[in-house]
């Protein structure tokens, strides 16, 4: 398990300084069923955009 889960999208309510990710899960899924090929093809299902 990861220790450190870095984001650069600040406007995530999970987003800390540091570029740190404070969510208790992350959920990431591929655009193209359950295979990627690069990054691209992936989105993370745990951001919800801050107020």
């Amino acid at each position: 398990m990861a220790k450190d889960v870095l984001c650069e999208v600040n406007n995530c309510v999970y987003w800390t300084q540091g570029n740190k990710c404070d969510a208790d899960s992350i959920y990431v899924v591929s655009q193209k069923g359950n295979r990627a090929s690069s990054q691209e093809e992936t989105d993370c299902k745990t951001f919800e955009a801050s107020m």
